[in-house]
Order: structure tokens, then C-alpha cells, then sequence
């Protein structure tokens, strides 16, 4: 049926992908003709295993599997030119292995060709998903294309793909459009692959001299670990990354803070050889690069081994401490963009891993909570999120942040609006805003006043104002009603977190050791036992746990603190209200960002029975 009029692809670049095969009808030789379609996948991220023609205008394309691993098949990339104008064709994909995907709830294939650059999905009328008798019960993807120019070449894949090549490209195009003398970031080189491909490393890390110090006197700095792309067909997820790290690097306000406060590790590509070679999920060697934390060596998995030395050295420095792991993926079975989370017996440290979820729910319009899964599965004891959540400190949050290969919901909970990268693009830059309220909720970083937040930008009167209506139209005066704040209560536990157990400053936990070569005050927050020791008078603890109400959340972002009526608190000069009342008066602004509570702890499950509102205009910038 089909004739190569080139060698086979079993080189690099294609590895079992048709190179350049021009389906010719049966008994039909010589020069091919219009409307002999030729198929090509030997290029980067491509996937195309065989293709048949098994009618006039009908062809059965064969996806070729991971390499060394046949049972993932579901990643389609691949280009047709040679068509002929106005013609149609169908086109069946007969092998895919994942039965349970969004086919079946309105995912369409994207096409572009090369005077149109831009994907765009195919129509959903003209899309099948089904079971075939005909292809040993095998689910099918059949789609009808009409081809409208003879010159160009189409090209069809499943997602818009994201090439380690164009990851290179990117790096290296912010990295000179930097200034020299002012470095926003440094790129680096990991480790390589197996087939010596580099696994970057982009390092942001502007925080002061002053604050680096050490975690005895609780002032380490807090370090934001992003992984992506270990899976190769979760292309989404690179875009997600680029919007991340784009939005970090620009000037805007809480980029600056961000860039000021935290330091961040970011592994842009986790599986180059996979993305290059255009396998599903795997690496060369037919290795679910999410399944083998816990089992991954220097020879065999280059990449994970790697990660994980940099995420044990950092946790066991003296100076820094892991706050978050966040392993970005594209789902193939779900819509929308959610969160997975782990689970813990330690309550306080669950309901502290409810806390980036929600506000980042809040942040994000396409965020699907009913996809939202905590678990601490078995079956994914490999996993990036369960190896940081079991393996580190018992201050590291490791989420998987997934973002749907389809589309999401709109309001009406019915119609799905389908992804685009400008989509990918804004999922990144909601994580970049969710870290920064995440930090103002637990009092790391100051709470702006209502005075302090940018004001809208009018309109400049340099017009004439247009002439108004001599009709006169009555106004009615909007009624007056009450608005209640939804308060953060604290429930009073009458424990110190530097006793033991695991805390938002870190806590640390009795079955782990120091790890070796560590100094004493190192690793798994050691320094928490030696804290343990110091016992706190308990008149100083009760007047903490009895003023910090006072610097609540929402009286923080109220901006109205009355200190004059309240004789527990101190003026600016050290002095009590008994002592100095002529200095009884009112502060519209607020005093410094409150220490963080020792004796108290926030009632977090206000956040899940949503009755916190995250909408004050306190956490805009």
C-alpha cells in the first residue's frame, strides 16, 4: 500500500516514525501525483508509526508506542502534504490504549498548516471516538478533513506541542534580552540525559544578604521548587511554565516581591528525551518518569536523580527550607485546571495543605474543584508529590498542579471553552499570584492597606465632555446594607509548636534522622529540639494569645485599628495606655506585620466550607 521514497527513520530522530511515505492506490507505481497524500513524523516530538489506505479516501494511521514500552499509545504529531485541492479524506487512529479520555466529552484534534500557523481544533461534527469491531475492538479516533490548498503542508496533533528545542531557544532568548548588570535569574545546566540532552535548571534568587542567616534564628529563606514536563506528551504543562516563569521576570509589583522574598528552583523540562523522541509519558528507556522516585539511580533515570540530590541539599542547609514542590502535568480524562494533594496524620499539617489549594481556586475561573483529589495512594508512592511529602522536611507542600488538554467549564457548568496557549499562558501566571497571597495569609508578608493598592487608572480629561440629555432621569439612592466580614477565629490549642509536631516555620519529624555530613542544626529542622527545651513564661503567652486577634486578617485589610481602647496593646514608645493617655488616638495606619502565632493556630476549616472570601482588594497589587 504505501512506498518510502526515502531511507527508513530508524535513526534519532524518528525511531519507528514514517519518514516521508507517500500512499500510493494498489498496482499504482512511478512519480506520485496529486492527491497521493505522503505522511512524515520523523521530526522532533513527531509520532507516527504506519499508515494504510484502506479506500478511496479513508486511512488508518498506526501510532507508534514509547520506545521500549507498547503500552502507551494515545500521542499523535504528524504532517500530510502532497493533497490535492478540495480533497477529503478520513483519517482513523486504530490504536490508541487509553480507553477513558476527553474524546468522549468533546476533545476535537488540532490542525494548522503552513500559510495558517495558528491551531485550531477541528469541529466536533466532524470527529468519532468509538469502539471498532473491525480493529479488534480497539478504540478508534476517526475525523473527516477537507484540504483547501494544494501547496501547504497540514499538520495534526493531539496538543500544541512544545519541543525541547523551542525550550532552548526560549532560554536563551531571555537570557540575553537580560540585563547584564542585573541579573533576574541564572540558567544552568543540572545534569544530562541519557542521550546528553540538558536538564535546566533557571535559578531566581534576589533575596537580601541581611536575611541570610540561619533557621536558629527563624529567619532562613523559603525556596519554591517548579518541575515540568515529566511526562512527554504533557506539552500544556510547558506552556503553563513559560507563563510562570515569563510573569516572574517581569516588572510588575508582585513579581518584584516575589523575586525579593523567595528564592525559586525552576526544572523547566524534567524528560527532554521523551518530549525530543515524541513518546507519550516515558524516556528513552521506556521509564514512567513519575513512577520511579523512589527507585531512580544515576545511570538509568539521570534526570530525578539529579532533582532529588538538589531537594535533599537544600533541605538539609542551614539557610534554606523547602515551602513548596509543585509538578506541573497536562490531563488527558479531565477538564479544567485542579490540584492533587497529599494526606497526613498530623491534622494541622492536613488542614495547612488546604490552604494554597483553595486560594489558588480562587485565583483561577477554570479551576474544577471536583477534580481536586487528596490521597496517599500506593499506587503513586513514585510520584514527585509523594516522594517530597514523605521523603522532606514536614514543612515542603507538594502538590501536582494538572491543567486539561481540552478545555473548561464556563459559568453555566455546561459549555467547555477550549484551552489555547494564551490560556496555558494565564494558568501559570494565577500560581505566580496564588504564591504571594498564600505568603500575606500567613503573615510572612505585610497586608497592604486600602490606600496602598493601585488605584484605577481614569481616564485623562483631555476631551470635551459630550453633551448631556436634556431629559433628566431620576436616580434612585442605592439602599444602605450591612456588610459582615466573615472573621478568622483561632482556636486556642495551648501548645507551642517548638515542642515537636509540624508547623507552617517548620517542625520536624521523630521518625527521621539527620541526614549524614548535616551539622546539628540542619536537615529535618533539628533545630525544633533544641527549642523544645526553652520553656515560655505564661503571662507573656497569654497576653500573645490574647492581642494577636487584634492583627487579624481582615482588620488588617479593613485598615481601622483603634489601639487607644485597647489596654493590652503598647504604643510606639514602649509605653502602656495607663501610663502615657494623652496619647490616646486613632490609627488609620497600621503597625508592623504582627510576629507569627506560637500559641495559636488558624481554624482552617473556615477555608473549605468556604466561608473565607479571598475577594478583598487587599491581595491586589
Amino acid at each position: 500500500m504505501g512506498d518510502s521514497d526515502s531511507e527508513g527513520s530508524d535513526g534519532e530522530g524518528g525511531m519507528g516514525n514514517v519518514s516521508r511515505v507517500i500512499i500510493r492506490p494498489p498496482g499504482v507505481s512511478g512519480k506520485a501525483k496529486r492527491g497521493q497524500i505522503c505522511f512524515d513524523a520523523a521530526f522532533e516530538t513527531g509520532n507516527l508509526g504506519k499508515a494504510n489506505l484502506i479506500g478511496d479516501f479513508e486511512y488508518d494511521l498506526f501510532l507508534r508506542p514509547d520506545t521500549c514500552n507498547p503500552r502507551y499509545r494515545f500521542w499523535f504529531n504528524f504532517t500530510v502534504d502532497n493533497v490535492k485541492q478540495d480533497q477529503k479524506v478520513i483519517f482513523n487512529l486504530v490504536n490508541i490504549s487509553k480507553s477513558r479520555n476527553l474524546f468522549n466529552s468533546g476533545l476535537t484534534p488540532l490542525v494548522k498548516s503552513s500559510s495558517r500557523p495558528k491551531w485550531q481544533r477541528l469541529p466536533k461534527k466532524h470527529v468519532f471516538y468509538y469502539r471498532s469491531p473491525h480493529h479488534q475492538n480497539h478504540y478508534v479516533l476517526s475525523f473527516v478533513f477537507c484540504f483547501d490548498k494544494e501547496d501547504d503542508v497540514y499538520q495534526f496533533a493531539l496538543a500544541p506541542p512544545y519541543s525541547y528545542s523551542r525550550l532552548q531557544s526560549y532560554l536563551n532568548v531571555i537570557e540575553n534580552r537580560q540585563n547584564q548588570a542585573e541579573k533576574k535569574f541564572t540558567k544552568s545546566v543540572l545534569t544530562k540525559s541519557l542521550q546528553n540532552r540538558n536538564v535546566d535548571l533557571i535559578t531566581i534568587d534576589h533575596v537580601t544578604g541581611k536575611l541570610k542567616t540561619n533557621r536558629i534564628d527563624r529567619s532562613f529563606i523559603r525556596v519554591i521548587v517548579i518541575l515540568c514536563r515529566s511526562h512527554a506528551n504533557a506539552s500544556p504543562a510547558s506552556f503553563m511554565c513559560q507563563g510562570f516563569l515569563e510573569f516572574l521576570l517581569s516588572s510588575h509589583n508582585i513579581a518584584k516581591i516575589l523575586r525579593e522574598n523567595f528564592v525559586f528552583k525552576i526544572v523547566p523540562m524534567v524528560n527532554p528525551d521523551g518530549v525530543f523522541l515524541g513518546n507519550n509519558r516515558c524516556n528513552l528507556i521506556g521509564q514512567d518518569m513519575n513512577r520511579v522516585w523512589q527507585v531512580a539511580t544515576e545511570f538509568s533515570h539521570p534526570e530525578i536523580y539529579a532533582i532529588k540530590n538538589m531537594l535533599r541539599e537544600i533541605d538539609n542547609s542551614d539557610s534554606y527550607q523547602i515551602d513548596f514542590v509543585v509538578d506541573l502535568h497536562a490531563h488527558t480524562s479531565l477538564h479544567g485546571c485542579f490540584i492533587y494533594g497529599n494526606t497526613y496524620e498530623d491534622v494541622y499539617r492536613y488542614e495547612r495543605h488546604l490552604v494554597f489549594p483553595r486560594l489558588f481556586a480562587g485565583n483561577a475561573p477554570d479551576y474544577a474543584a471536583n477534580n481536586m483529589i487528596f490521597n496517599a495512594d500506593e499506587k503513586k508512592s513514585g510520584c514527585a508529590r509523594r516522594f517530597c511529602c514523605e521523603r522532606l522536611s514536614d514543612t515542603v507542600n507538594a502538590y501536582t498542579l494538572e491543567i486539561s488538554m481540552g478545555g473548561h467549564y464556563l459559568k453555566d457548568g455546561k459549555t467547555v471553552a477550549a484551552y489555547t496557549e494564551e490560556g496555558y499562558y494565564r494558568c501559570g501566571r494565577n500560581l505566580a499570584r496564588t504564591f504571594l497571597q498564600y505568603y500575606r495569609f500567613i503573615n510572612v508578608l505585610p497586608v497592604p492597606l486600602p490606600t496602598e493598592v493601585r488605584q484605577k487608572k481614569r481616564r485623562p480629561r483631555t476631551h470635551q465632555s459630550r453633551s448631556r440629555s436634556k431629559t433628566r432621569y431620576e436616580v434612585k439612592p442605592r439602599p444602605k446594607t450591612t456588610r459582615c466580614y466573615a472573621p478568622i477565629s483561632y482556636t486556642n490549642l495551648s501548645i507551642c509548636y517548638d515542642s515537636g509536631g509540624s508547623s507552617d516555620e517548620g517542625g520536624f519529624s521523630p521518625t527521621r534522622t539527620v541526614a549524614p555530613g548535616s551539622s546539628h542544626f540542619s536537615g529535618y529542622r533539628n533545630y525544633r529540639r533544641v527549642a523544645s527545651s526553652t520553656t515560655i513564661p505564661s503571662t507573656s503567652s497569654q497576653q500573645h494569645q490574647q492581642t494577636h486577634d487584634q492583627f487579624a486578617l481582615l482588620r488588617i485589610k479593613s485598615g481601622r485599628f483603634d489601639l487607644a481602647h485597647d489596654p493590652l496593646l503598647h504604643d510606639y514608645c514602649g509605653k502602656t495606655k495607663s501610663q502615657s493617655p494623652e496619647k490616646q488616638t486613632r490609627f488609620e495606619v497600621p503597625v508592623n506585620v504582627p510576629p507569627k502565632p506560637y500559641l495559636s493556630i488558624i481554624d482552617l476549616n473556615q477555608l473549605t466550607r468556604g466561608s473565607l472570601k479571598m475577594k478583598s482588594a487587599s491581595f491586589e497589587d
